[in-house]
């Protein structure tokens, strides 16, 4: 017979009736072995309780001890020591046969008695912090590879394989429900949370080898000295595959529709949007999401206080302040009507004045840095009204689906400074209005495509989004506004392809414009800044935002 790969054990599938597939299974003996100590002791303690007796290994071992419990080592059971600083400990028959064996199995029994191999009921095991190990500053490749754990991962996919027999704890999140159910069964286990946990845990060895490949991958030599990040951590190609592994964050109500399914799922940083800390308000939508994620990045692209106000992913009013309070009313002078049940993103802490501001208008979500005591009392009285604690997350690259597969691309983290700007006209710009033309070049970047900005003194005046045709986007830009055009300046996320766009602009009221140039007709463009009389400076740099 063809060896199964449980040890060298024959193929045991004639002896499938054997199996005692249904029904509770007690936990006699545990195997404990964890780089995460949170709630190990508490859930040994349990164990404990119903007579389980505790093998473990190294650290594990010792905080077990010194909480007062009964431990026995790794190497008693195999009666082989740890070895080659710890890699080789638990890669031994006696673990894994003690694991795999199947106890419906004659064969299996008869073969584990023969070789003293004792059988292990639960094996609670969570991985070395690769992840965390790989994200620290100055890491060096030999460092990180020394992080690869091999002997966890081996034995939470033989106890997983085997979970007919055995329990695989992989999360100390579920320490206190297998308490509860151990409490309620005596010391055992039912078929269906065994099925639960093997789930979980191959799920956890996909993410950990997942995390692994894509961090190796960016590693151009195996130098061990040589550290793990550089000044440019982008890897010089992309990845011959594309590997994703984000655990569930929670279930949403819907997507952007009622008849839409949606989830949320985070990279476990604890940054960004998708790791937020909800402080009040209502369950949060699929579409909250997406507008606080555009409202919190525009925000961050500003060192001074910045409030932006985003309905349906666009800002219909952003502004720069001395305070957040002095932000907002400007931010909110832009398009007030707009802002009604708007979602605002805000890249300072928000004090009470602020709030006080705040809560006179209908808002569906606010994501912020951090909110006072002031602040929080103020807006508590808004039971809907969703306060979102935000910390800041790394730019990474951007992944939208298409039909039959993703697109993947950088993020759009380009920005441009004054000595980066080429005037193209006749007429200089003012210092005033080369501030102000910053400001609306940043605030672009941000609005769909065909984008026009008009902008004067940190505060947007119209917001022309998302239109088929530039000059369609400086007329509604320009429409949209309700505080004076006249002396503002405009910013357009793409060159002007014909004079026709930039009329329109200078028409409506602006001295100014900033775009990336790049036509074949920017000669034509030019000329017609300078017959209008007007200061255009050129980026180099497009931002279409699809």
């Amino acid at each position: 017979m063809q060896d199964d790969g449980r040890i060298g054990f024959k193929d045991c599938r004639q002896n499938n009736q054997e199996r005692d597939v249904t029904g509770l299974k007690k936990v006699q003996r545990a195997l404990l072995s964890v780089t995460d100590k949170t709630g190990l002791v508490e859930f040994a303690q349990a164990l404990t309780t119903y007579g389980v007796e505790l093998v473990s290994t190294g650290g594990t071992a010792r905080t077990l001890r010194e909480a007062g419990l009964a431990v026995r080592d790794i190497s008693e059971l195999t009666g082989f020591p740890e070895m080659l600083d710890g890699r080789v400990k638990t890669l031994h028959p006696k673990v894994h046969g003690g694991i795999l064996h199947i106890r419906g199995n004659a064969e299996h029994r008869a073969a584990v008695e023969a070789h003293g191999i004792e059988p292990i009921d639960m094996v609670v095991v969570n991985l070395y912090a690769f992840e965390a190990t790989a994200a620290k500053p100055g890491v060096t490749v030999g460092h990180l590879i020394e992080n690869i754990d091999i002997g966890g991962p081996s034995m939470v996919r033989s106890a997983a394989k085997n979970f007919e027999d055995v329990a695989i704890v992989t999360s100390a999140g579920d320490y206190a429900a297998l308490a509860e159910e151990l409490k309620a069964h005596q010391g055992a286990l039912s078929l269906e949370t065994r099925w639960r946990l093997a789930k979980q845990a191959f799920a956890t060895t996909a993410a950990y080898d997942t995390a692994i490949a894509n961090t190796l991958e960016k590693i151009a030599a195996p130098e061990a000295e040589a550290p793990v990040h550089t000044k440019d951590d982008k890897p010089a190609e992309f990845p011959a595959a594309l590997r994703i592994a984000y655990p569930l964050a929670m279930p949403l109500r819907y997507g952007e529709n009622p008849h839409q399914r949606a989830a949320l799922y985070a990279d476990g940083s604890g940054t960004g949007i998708a790791g937020a800390t909800q402080l009040q308000g209502k369950e949060l939508s699929y579409n909250n999401l997406v507008d606080l994620d555009a409202c919190w990045e525009l925000a961050q692209e500003f060192d001074e206080p910045m409030v932006a106000i985003i309905k349906h992913t666009n800002p219909c009013g952003a502004a720069t302040g001395a305070s957040v309070v002095e932000a907002y009313r400007k931010a909110l002078a832009t398009d007030p009507v707009s802002a009604f049940g708007s979602v605002i993103g805000i890249n300072r802490v928000v004090d009470g004045e602020a709030a006080e501001e705040i809560a006179k208008l209908f808002v569906e979500a606010i994501a912020a840095p951090g909110f006072t005591d002031e602040a929080k009392e103020r807006f508590a009285a808004k039971k809907n009204l969703r306060l979102i604690e935000v910390k800041s997350a790394q730019p990474g690259q951007v992944i939208k689906q298409v039909s039959g597969g993703l697109l993947l691309q950088d993020a759009d983290t380009g920005r441009i400074t004054a000595s980066e700007l080429r005037v193209v006209t006749q007429r200089q710009p003012t210092d005033a209005e080369l501030t102000s033309m910053l400001f609306a070049w940043k605030i672009c970047k941000h609005v769909k495509s065909n984008a026009i900005v008009y902008a004067r003194d940190g505060q947007t005046i119209g917001v022309g989004a998302g239109q088929m045709s530039r000059v369609d986007a400086a007329k509604i830009g320009a429409m949209k506004a309700v505080l004076p055009l006249q002396g503002c300046v405009a910013a357009s996320d793409a060159f002007f392809p014909f004079p026709d766009g930039l009329e329109v602009v200078v028409s409506s009221g602006a001295t100014a414009v900033i775009q990336p140039g790049g036509s074949v007709r920017d000669e034509d463009v030019i000329a017609a800044a300078d017959r209008l009389g007007i200061a255009m400076v050129v980026t180099g740099m497009r931002h279409f935002r699809h």
